[in-house]
């Protein structure tokens, strides 16, 4: 029995970005950006990039800013920055934990605390990519 579990921040956040984009099937039109590459872990959580929606009505590759994550010592955190609602129900569905954060325009924080939480993720980055979509 594995009894290992990821919980380097750094780590967690490069497998969802790899996820992010190597999943066309669920995550399409999602993509990874503004990524810091050599982003340094901080307790307030320092930002190692966005995930952006890809503007179909444009065809210059912009971008809609859907969530922001960021990477402490041992966890990633998402932070939806449009959904907040959408993102707190999925975030819940797949059992991780989730809290509002209280700014204006509200946030939600959803902490990915373990590698093994990275696929329970992208449950709540496709209801951001719906919700910004109006479905």
């Amino acid at each position: 029995m594995v009894t290992d579990r990821l919980a380097d921040g750094v780590r967690i956040a490069e497998l969802l970005a790899s996820e992010v984009t190597g999943n066309e099937s669920d995550l399409r039109g999602l993509t990874v950006v503004d990524a810091d590459r050599d982003v340094k872990p901080t307790a307030d959580g320092a930002l190692a990039y966005r995930i952006g929606r890809e503007r179909a009505e444009t065809d210059d590759g912009a971008t809609e800013a859907l969530a922001e994550v960021s990477v402490q010592p041992d966890r990633a955190l998402i932070e939806a920055v449009v959904a907040p609602d959408a993102a707190a129900d999925a975030a819940r569905e797949v059992d991780l934990r989730v809290r509002p954060k209280a700014v204006r325009p509200p946030r939600t924080l959803v902490f990915v605390e373990d590698g093994a939480q990275v696929k329970r993720a992208l449950a709540v980055l496709e209801a951001l990519r719906d919700a910004s979509r109006g479905e």
